[in-house]
């Protein structure tokens, strides 16, 4: 066989292969008839819409132990993964459970109206400290003997006498503690620690009403604050009672506090994985009505002519040109053309036809035609001769045209 036909034939099955939507074609279908004969596997793309082979026809001759697979339907409903992703997996919320303390001692708390206090405006004269340190010692004498009632009545007298006293105030408030009244107490202590805020026993005796409550964080804080003022035993035995729950709560609060930013964490990664995943899905759906749009357009794809390409000689009389070619003489933006479709063979077509294996043999054509702005500007030089003009300024354009003048002329690029 001639080395030209062989080339051409070269040339058309490359096309077929980078754009099988060319056999759709009604001039072509034998072409694919006979392919089909040699079990040869057509691509889906090859067959227009109300053309899609039927699976059992590809399994005529597979048998059912055949791997030999029926080309794909472009238009099947999708197979759904009922798979769970991870980010539709509803998280738990995180619950915390009761902390195990040693609750032993722990009162409940007294809500009796607030006790008398001093006026921290009067001005306290040298007879009001002495009754204020008379009150106090009778005070004293009733809690040697047990009467506490009758100990916070004389030391509420010595307040009220002398109301800038810190130590008066912490020592009523030691008085409410024996009484079990830790609010009356705290309220007592911070009175001491207002007027001082050095006051070891407003802080000590703070410390322990609030462990009375059951508040250990506060009571350690405080009772850490008195040891540090002024240490004494008596401190360390209520911390050492203290501090074990203090731990265990601090302990508690950092496991579900590192579980609730577990479950944040894991919350925005499975909102990254579902953005992504939807995103990827529009992506795959894009490129799919892209590339199903592409197949069912002839000529759309690498290493095609717009319009089709003509007829191949020597081929049982030749390969007859697809229908839609460019249109014969372009009034002076190609001359010399005379229309691709049926020009009669691409080798010596006549005068001014088009040998179209100097197209196709072309790589830099071939290239060309694969870039949608080219193939766009060529096709609307193929609708209106007279839009050359307008493309004349694009480089890649340009260049690509001018190169097919030349192929057309015979060699010699037109202006």
């Amino acid at each position: 066989m001639d080395q030209g036909k062989l080339a051409e034939l070269k040339a058309f099955v490359q096309q077929c292969e980078s754009n099988p939507a060319v056999l759709q074609s009604p001039q072509l279908r034998f072409f694919r008839n006979y392919l089909e004969t040699l079990g040869a596997k057509i691509p889906a793309a090859a067959y227009s819409n109300d053309e899609h082979p039927k699976a059992s026809e590809w399994e005529k001759e597979a048998g059912e132990d055949s791997d030999l697979e029926a080309p794909e339907e472009e238009f099947a409903s999708p197979k759904h993964d009922e798979t769970p992703k991870p980010w539709e997996e509803e998280l738990p919320e995180v619950v915390e459970s009761d902390v195990e303390l040693d609750n032993e001692g722990v009162t409940e708390p007294d809500h009796e109206p607030p006790q008398k206090m001093g006026d921290p405006s009067v001005e306290v004269t040298e007879e009001m400290r002495d009754s204020a340190q008379e009150s106090k010692m009778k005070a004293l004498g009733a809690m040697s003997e047990g009467k506490l009632g009758e100990a916070i009545a004389h030391f509420t007298d010595a307040i009220l006498s002398n109301p800038s006293s810190s130590i008066l105030y912490a020592n009523r408030a030691s008085v409410y503690l024996k009484m079990k009244k830790p609010n009356a107490a705290i309220r007592d202590a911070d009175a001491a620690i207002e007027i001082n805020p050095d006051s070891a026993k407003g802080y000590k005796w703070r410390g322990e009403a609030k462990a009375l409550l059951g508040q250990w964080e506060e009571a350690a804080k405080d009772l850490h604050v008195a040891s540090t003022l002024d240490y004494d035993e008596e401190i360390a035995a209520i911390l050492k009672k203290v501090e074990p729950n203090v731990h265990k709560i601090e302990e508690h609060r950092r496991k579900y506090d590192r579980l609730r930013k577990e479950r944040e964490e894991k919350k925005a990664e499975n909102e990254r994985l579902r953005r992504k995943a939807e995103a990827q899905s529009a992506y795959d759906a894009a490129k799919k009505k892209e590339k199903s749009s592409s197949s069912r357009r002839p000529g759309a794809s690498s290493g095609s002519m717009p319009g089709g390409f003509g007829g191949m000689p020597g081929m049982a009389g030749g390969m007859p040109g697809m229908a839609g070619g460019m249109p014969a003489g372009m009034g002076g933006g190609m001359p010399g053309m005379g229309g691709i479709p049926g020009f009669g063979g691409m080798p010596g077509a006549g005068p001014g036809g088009i040998d179209m294996s100097k197209i196709l043999s072309d790589p830099e054509l071939l290239a060309a035609f694969q870039d949608p702005e080219v193939m766009a500007a060529l096709q609307d030089v193929m609708k209106n001769p007279a839009n050359l003009a307008k493309h004349q300024s694009n480089p890649k354009v340009a260049p690509i045209i001018a190169k097919m003048f030349s192929k057309f002329s015979g060699g010699a690029a037109h202006p």
